[in-house]
């Protein structure tokens, strides 16, 4: 039988993980969270840039990535050049600073588009959620396990999470696309 707390935990994740992608895209604004996504080349294994360094907003549109281990600059450096970000970090020691430059309304743009697409990966990861809950409570049904009233009770349950989730998917993009297209 399907735990509707389950599903709403499930749902809340899709949520996350939709933040986390949009925490990633550039906004014009340096922000900590926009290097998060960027694997480094580091004793032989890709690893998150937080795991080999530190992120500092020291200025609205300046980034200072400071390296934990001198060898590892240069590498530091590449993976962020290499990311698809359009960024050109400076390195001056250990430590790496990164301009954000100015987004033009054409990329701006560009970025509420990626923006929606990931909205609406949300969006179908928590319709899936809902979909594998409703089945297993028919199948429940179906097994004798419940009454049809109960199904009935439930499914109107996991429909109301549903709405819910997918009202807080539209709220976080609105907030997103809203810093986007700020000036």
């Amino acid at each position: 039988m399907t735990d509707v707390a389950d599903l709403k935990r499930r749902m809340q994740g899709a949520i996350g993980v939709l933040k986390h992608e949009l925490g990633g895209l550039r906004t014009g604004r340096a922000s900590a969270s926009l290097l998060e996504p960027i694997q480094v080349d580091a004793y032989g294994s890709h690893m998150p840039l937080s795991q080999v360094a530190s992120i500092n907003v020291p200025e609205p549109r300046l980034l200072s990535v400071q390296v934990w281990d001198r060898g590892m600059v240069s590498a530091v450096e590449k993976a962020i050049r290499n990311s698809d970000l359009g960024l050109n970090p400076q390195a001056e020691g250990q430590v790496i600073r990164v301009r954000i430059p100015e987004l033009t309304q054409d990329r701006r743009q560009e970025m509420v588009k990626v923006a929606h697409k990931y909205a609406e990966a949300a969006r179908v990861a928590v319709r899936h959620v809902r979909r594998d809950g409703l089945d297993s409570l028919k199948k429940a049904e179906k097994d004798g396990e419940m009454s049809s009233d109960d199904l009935d009770r439930l499914a109107d349950q996991v429909q109301k999470a549903t709405d819910g989730a997918i009202a807080e998917i539209d709220q976080v993009l609105a907030g997103k696309e809203k810093e986007i297209l700020a000036v």
